[in-house]
């Protein structure tokens, strides 16, 4: 079992390549494009959104579309 601690050794974007890599990741991966350390209410930020072949484009505009209504009914 890894140390809590292991985990900082890697990069984000090696952490975001290695699950794209597995077969059995279902899902999307949302993160900011550059390195983010700052406040969230400082401004804008750009994001990028990463999916493997196990999910198909419409699936992923699907998946985030739900997401978004939940995000609009639990947290308005």
């Amino acid at each position: 079992m890894a140390r809590s601690t292991d985990i900082e050794l890697y990069e984000t974007q090696e952490l975001i390549d290695e699950l794209m890599r597995r077969a059995t990741f279902l899902g999307i991966i949302i993160h900011a494009r550059d390195e983010f350390r700052g406040s969230w209410e400082s401004g804008e930020r750009a994001f990028r959104v990463q999916h493997n072949q196990n999910l198909a484009v419409e699936e992923v505009g699907r998946l985030l579309a739900l997401v978004g209504e939940h995000l609009d009914r639990h947290c308005a």
